[in-house]
């Protein structure tokens, strides 16, 4: 059970990392 959370949390923060990379893409245009 903890990893299954462990592992949702990693795909949550990799979530967010890929939107600030494409608000930042979208600033510099």
């Amino acid at each position: 059970m903890s990893f299954f959370g462990s592992r949702m949390e990693i795909n949550f923060i990799l979530v967010l990392f890929i939107l600030l990379v494409i608000i930042s893409c979208a600033c510099e245009n």
